[in-house]
């Protein structure tokens, strides 16, 4: 019988194809969490921004639920806020983060932080209340029952935050904190990255950081007219540092220390290992180590590279 003398198959007859469903490792999740007031809003913005379909203060209870509906809807990239405006539901988190991840979800969990003072300041600043404020009665002083609240969040947070790559936003801009957690999201390996840092001691150590070392010690730029205005990315600095041995002998034993450690990290199953370099003004020398750094583990490992106080006037 010819191919056209075929019947026609009824309904019966068809056998539906399986729509397989989406490969597990297509799905990505970024928790964003952290101390309100901490940038948690600039954070979902940026990720909205960037692809990420965003949801604020979702309980915890439907995390699973919501992934599942909206992986049907063809949703690969969500980020998704949880703070302590679900307090009740925090002792769900964890093991429900640990599930998904279980079952091939890939789940970054970002965590917020900044010092009390930062804290307080933005608060008095845009005169909104802390979710675990209470009513203040007549003798009630404002700024302690804010301190208060502010400890008393990150103690009902610090297991999340054992549990996250932290991102210090004190010292920083919206400006800033939007390209840091684009940058962060956009690392694809899934292997460790490491993060390097610089700093100045004068605004405060990073409380990000996992590894700090202080170059202090060394000779500084700052003091030659020529270089004060220049910074570490500078090829005239560079120069200059790269001629200073004990500049040398300090890069070499830091490098060495961080590869040493650096499998360590990695078994331990970290998503980020942030060093962060200081030095007094966080413009010459800070920066010089950590351009060096991040290019010479480049070639071994993810790696990020931050200038807090140069990022901070761009």
């Amino acid at each position: 019988m010819a191919m056209n003398d075929l019947p026609d198959p009824s309904e019966d007859d068809v056998v539906p194809v399986p729509v397989m469903p989406p490969a597990l490792e297509e799905r990505e999740v970024v928790l964003v969490t952290g101390i309100s007031g901490s940038g948690k809003s600039v954070a979902l913005h940026a990720l909205e921004d960037a692809g990420y379909f965003c949801v604020d203060n979702l309980p915890p209870e439907l995390l699973r639920d919501f992934i599942r509906v909206e992986r049907g809807h063809g949703v690969r990239r969500m980020a998704i806020a949880v703070d302590v405006r679900s307090a009740n539901s925090l002792p769900v988190l964890l093991p429900t983060l640990s599930a998904l991840k279980a079952e091939g979800v890939r789940v970054r969990s970002v965590f917020l932080n900044s010092h009390t003072t930062a804290l307080v300041k933005r608060f008095s600043e845009t005169r909104r209340p802390h979710p675990l404020s209470k009513p203040l009665e007549g003798g009630d002083d404002p700024h302690r029952a804010l301190v208060d609240a502010i400890e008393l969040e990150r103690n009902l947070l610090a297991d999340l935050r054992e549990q996250s790559t932290v991102l210090d936003t004190s010292e920083l801009r919206p400006a800033q904190l939007r390209l840091w957690v684009r940058d962060l999201v956009g690392a694809t390996s899934s292997r460790l990255t490491l993060v390097f840092q610089s700093f100045a001691f004068k605004h405060g150590v990073p409380l990000d950081a996992d590894l700090v070392f202080d170059v202090r010690v060394l000779p500084n730029p700052f003091y030659l007219r020529e270089l004060r205005p220049l910074t570490g990315q500078d090829a005239p600095v560079a120069a200059y540092l790269r001629e200073q041995p004990e500049v040398l002998e300090m890069m070499s034993q830091i490098e060495a220390f961080v590869r040493r450690w650096l499998p360590a990290f990695e078994q331990d199953q970290r998503s980020y290992l942030t060093v962060a370099i200081g030095c007094t003004g966080g413009q010459h020398r800070s920066v010089f180590f950590v351009e060096t750094l991040a290019q010479r583990f480049a070639d071994q490992v993810a790696t990020l590279k931050r200038h807090r106080e140069l990022d901070a006037r761009s």
